[in-house]
C-alpha cells in the first residue's frame, strides 16, 4: 500500500499543478476590471468557506505544530498563497499569460536546491536523467521550432517588470513547496492547507486596506464573481487539498517537477481558451514539437513516480 501511495503522489501533485492552469481565461478577464490583490483577496474568502470548517475540526492539530513549523506556514499563506498569486495575476498587466506561465519553469530549479539545503534531501542517481527529460520537454512544450518566442509566434522579449513579477511567483511558490513538505512531516495536509487559506486572507484583507484596492460594489459584476467562484475552487481549494495530499508522499524535489503540470496544462488552456493564442500551422491546437514535449513530459513524470517510490522505500528500510 505504501508503495503504491509513493507512486501516485507525484501524480496527484501533477494533476493538481494542471488544475491552476484553468483560472488563466477567467483571470484575464478579471484583470481587467478589478486589482489584482483584491482579486486573490475574493478567491481567498471563497476557498475560506470550505478551509475553515475542515480547520475547526482538526483544530487539536494546532497544538502539536512548532514554532519553526508556524514561520513556514506564515510563509507559505503570505508569500505563497497571496504574494505569488498577486505578482502572477499582476505579470498579466504587462506581458502575454504566455510568458508569465512560460516563467514559472524556473521554479523547479529553486526549489530542488532549496529541497537540498533545507531538508537536506538526497537526490536519487536517476534524478537528474529524468529531470532533465522533463524540462526539455518543458521547453519544447514553450518553444516548439527551439526558438525562445512566446506561443502566438512574436519575439520572446517580455517586458521587464511583467518578467519580474513572473519570476518572483515563481520563487515564492518553489521556496512554498519546500517549506510545505516541511510542515507535513508532522501536520495533516487538511489542517495545512486549510491554514494556507486562513492566513493568506488575514494578510490580503491588511494588504488591499493599505493599498485601497477595494473596488465598489456597483463595480462588481455578477460575472466578475461567477469568475472569482470558479478561480477558487478549481485551481484553489480542491486543488491544493489534492496537492497536500500528494505532496505527503512525495520528495519536495520530485513534487517540484511535478509542477511542470502547471505550465504544461497552461498551453492547451491557452491555445484553446483564450482568444488570440490560436495559431496557424498547428495540429490540433498545438505545433507537434509541442505535443512532442508533452510526451516526453509524460514519461520523465511517470519514471520520476517510479525514484520517488523507490526513494521512500529505501528510507522505510533503513
Amino acid at each position: 500500500m505504501q508503495k503504491t501511495i509513493a507512486l501516485w503522489g507525484p501524480l496527484l501533485v501533477f494533476v493538481a499543478a494542471a488544475l491552476w492552469a484553468t483560472d488563466a481565461p477567467f483571470r484575464v478577464h478579471l484583470t481587467q476590471g478589478l486589482a489584482s490583490t483584491f482579486i486573490v483577496l475574493g478567491e481567498h474568502l471563497v476557498s475560506c468557506v470550505v478551509a475553515v470548517p475542515i480547520l475547526l475540526y482538526n483544530w487539536g492539530d494546532l497544538k502539536k505544530i512548532s514554532g519553526r513549523e508556524w514561520l513556514a506556514i506564515l510563509f507559505i499563506g503570505v508569500c505563497g498563497s497571496a504574494l505569488a498569486a498577486v505578482a502572477f495575476t499582476e505579470s498579466f498587466h504587462y506581458v502575454n499569460p504566455s510568458v508569465s506561465i512560460l516563467l514559472q519553469k524556473v521554479q523547479p530549479l529553486i526549489a530542488i536546491v532549496l529541497a537540498w539545503v533545507l531538508l537536506g534531501e538526497p537526490l536519487h542517481k536517476n534524478f537528474w536523467t529524468w529531470t532533465l527529460l522533463a524540462l526539455f520537454g518543458a521547453y519544447l512544450v514553450s518553444f516548439p521550432s527551439l526558438v525562445p518566442q512566446t506561443y502566438a509566434g512574436e519575439t520572446f522579449n517580455p517586458d521587464l517588470m511583467g518578467a519580474a513579477l513572473a519570476l518572483a511567483a515563481a520563487t515564492l511558490w518553489g521556496a512554498s513547496t519546500v517549506f510545505g513538505k516541511y510542515v507535513l512531516r508532522d501536520t495533516a495536509f487538511q489542517t495545512l492547507t486549510s491554514l494556507r487559506f486562513v492566513v493568506g486572507l488575514m494578510f490580503l484583507v491588511l494588504l488591499n486596506a493599505a493599498q485601497g484596492t477595494f473596488p465598489a460594489a456597483s463595480t462588481i459584476t455578477e460575472t466578475d464573481v461567477l469568475f472569482i467562484v470558479i478561480i477558487a475552487f478549481t485551481s484553489g481549494v480542491f486543488s491544493l487539498f489534492l496537492y497536500y495530499y500528494g505532496l505527503q508522499f512525495t520528495r519536495a524535489s520530485i513534487a517540484t517537477i511535478a509542477e511542470l503540470g502547471f505550465p504544461l496544462a497552461a498551453v492547451f488552456v491557452n491555445a484553446y481558451f483564450i482568444p488570440g493564442n490560436q495559431v496557424s500551422g498547428a495540429y490540433l491546437g498545438l505545433y507537434v514539437g509541442q505535443w512532442v514535449g508533452t510526451a516526453l513530459l509524460l514519461i520523465a513524470m511517470f519514471m520520476l513516480s517510479r525514484v520517488n517510490r523507490e526513494v521512500l522505500a529505501e528510507e522505510t528500510r533503513s
